[in-house]
């Protein structure tokens, strides 16, 4: 799953952007609130930490912002302050859950998980996705045989560069784009790495799924 994290104390952006990927997600980070509500209104993010105190637009108005425009992705808060009011005002513009600041990590990965398992029961999007003989399943993050059901075994990152593309089905995806989201903004290492795990994915669900075109990405073009 991708998260986005709005926050202009870097160290600490970064702090929760680590630990966050060793969870198992892809994370992007941006320090002010006009950037954020750009990102976020990509409509590409599973769940959105956003603090209030923001250069740019603070995270009331971004909040505020991505629910006029109608984007329903679950956002937490976090805040400096502390009171009641300031936790009204941060639900009332349509904050799905808040957190002040100093926090414990552990409570903020539960607030995460606990806001993604709530959006998997309640969203309408529909987490499983028909690829020709398979099932992926992005609320479980498992592919299976549609035939016999039978679990077809990928890693973390494996599913996760498949999921960039079944999003994005009949798109062109580039190595950049699935860096960015699934080795997240402070990956440093060879870009050729995607090309590793296309080619497993390739093995194991089959050569045709996926196309290179070349100079510019990859693309899923499997039947429904």
């Amino acid at each position: 799953m991708r998260l986005l994290i709005v926050e202009d104390e870097k160290r600490l952006a970064l702090s929760l952007a680590a630990g966050l990927t060793a969870e198992g997600y892809a994370v992007d980070v941006v320090h002010d609130g006009t950037e954020g509500l750009h990102r976020a209104s990509e409509g590409t993010y599973d769940l959105v930490v956003l603090d209030i105190m923001l250069p740019g637009m603070n995270g009331y108005r971004v909040c505020a912002a991505l629910r006029a425009a109608g984007h329903d992705v679950p956002i937490l808060m976090l805040t400096a302050k502390d009171g009641e009011y300031d936790e009204a005002e941060g639900l009332d513009t349509g904050a799905d859950d808040y957190l002040t600041k100093p926090f414990s990590y552990v409570v903020l990965v539960a607030r995460v998980k606990a806001l993604l398992r709530r959006r998997g029961r309640t969203g309408s999007a529909n987490p499983v996705h028909t690829v020709g003989p398979y099932a992926v399943d992005t609320g479980a993050r498992r592919v299976t045989h549609t035939l016999d059901g039978i679990e077809v075994p990928l890693t973390a990152k494996e599913f996760a560069v498949l999921e960039q593309l079944v999003l994005r089905r009949g798109e062109v995806v580039s190595k950049s784009e699935i860096l960015e989201h699934v080795w997240d903004f402070a990956y440093e290492g060879d870009p050729n790495i995607v090309e590793v795990y296309v080619s497993a994915l390739r093995r194991k669900l089959g050569a045709e799924l996926i196309r290179t075109v070349r100079g510019a990405g990859y693309r899923l073009e499997a039947p429904r």
